[in-house]
């Protein structure tokens, strides 16, 4: 049974089989073109666009001799990325980073693999994937993809994944750079919420990344004659790639963290500021109040009352205090 999105369209299926002499690649109309596939002498690398049809992934797996409670598996879209050896192939599930040109929406879909003797089973939960650059090293036989069996075929798709969060994560220190600069010209309540979005996608990313680590360190760990010895040091190297994909996150968290304790520093400074003109100006009108009050008593015996200087010695009094005191201000570096 099918777990996730509810998607309508038929999956989608491609075969590409090879090895260093011959190529080819068609799309099929029925799972049934897939089965000569599973004991030639070449490599074969067969793609689902879509695991919502139980029918197809069903036909498929009993072909190519798959366990139940791994389709089961394939099919339950929120699987935490691992990897299982099964005897006779090796399983893989991992999370494919996908995202718009503004990065305001980050999408993590599922990615199954099975590698077997001498073909690829690769699930995806929705088409459209980074394998761009495999396909074009398989069509034009370029580096040693075409030279060498299905264990670097996988470590290449995978390796695609990883190239593509890469890419995910420039895009996102570009546009936390650009928040970061808004923040300090002018901090508003929308950039605060836009890094509250950011910092969930953090969190999204980092479920989604950190067990990738794992599931390389056990794809090179593996005692099994499917992945062969001279793909542990490409594996090495992918293992270094998902460690320095896991700081950039860590990194990314810590610079949004310290980006809202400057917003809500800045806010804070702002209200000081502003409760110190306030303060100022209830300091200055003290003693011009403290006067008003004074003479405004209805006493009948007030001497300066009768005053006929009385009123304008009351306004030099209340400018002189004024200004004083923005004299003292002044000084003080107060103002």
């Amino acid at each position: 049974m099918y777990v996730g999105s509810k998607a309508a369209e038929k999956s989608r299926i491609t075969v590409i089989d090879y090895d260093e002499a011959n190529f080819l690649e068609k799309e099929v109309g029925s799972v049934e073109e897939c089965f000569p596939f599973k004991d030639t002498a070449t490599v074969t690398w067969i793609n689902i666009d879509g695991v919502h049809d139980a029918a197809v992934i069903g036909e498929l797996g009993a072909k190519f001799d798959i366990h139940p409670l791994i389709l089961e598996d394939i099919m339950t879209t929120s699987q935490r990325p691992k990897v299982e050896d099964l005897g006779n192939a090796v399983f893989v599930v991992l999370r494919m980073i996908e995202c718009d040109a503004d990065v305001t929406d980050i999408r993590a879909d599922q990615l199954s693999l099975i590698v077997g003797p001498n073909f690829v089973l690769s699930f995806q939960e929705t088409p459209g994937d980074c394998f761009g650059p495999v396909r074009e090293r398989i069509r034009g036989a370029k580096g040693r993809i075409r030279k060498l069996g299905p264990d670097f075929l996988a470590y290449s798709l995978i390796d695609a994944v990883v190239d593509n969060y890469f890419f995910v994560m420039e895009k996102l220190g570009e546009r936390i750079d650009a928040l970061e600069d808004a923040l300090v010209d002018e901090p508003r309540r929308q950039l605060l919420h836009e890094i509250h979005i950011l910092r969930r996608e953090m969190i999204n990313l980092r479920k989604a990344v950190w067990p990738l680590r794992e599931v390389v360190g056990g794809l090179e760990r593996l005692e099994t004659p499917l992945i062969q010895s001279t793909t542990d040091v490409f594996l090495r190297d992918l293992y270094d790639h998902t460690i320095q994909v896991i700081d950039t996150i860590e990194s990314f968290r810590e610079i949004l963290t310290s980006m809202i304790e400057t917003y809500l520093s800045s806010v804070s400074n702002r209200m000081n500021e502003v409760m110190k003109v306030l303060t100022i100006i209830a300091t200055i009108f003290i003693p011009i109040t403290f006067l008003v009050g004074v003479y405004g008593m209805n006493f009948k015996f007030m001497p300066e009352i009768g005053w006929r200087w009385g009123y304008p010695l009351v306004w030099v009094v209340i400018l002189g205090a004024i200004g004083g005191m923005l004299v003292f201000f002044r000084r003080k570096r107060w103002i």
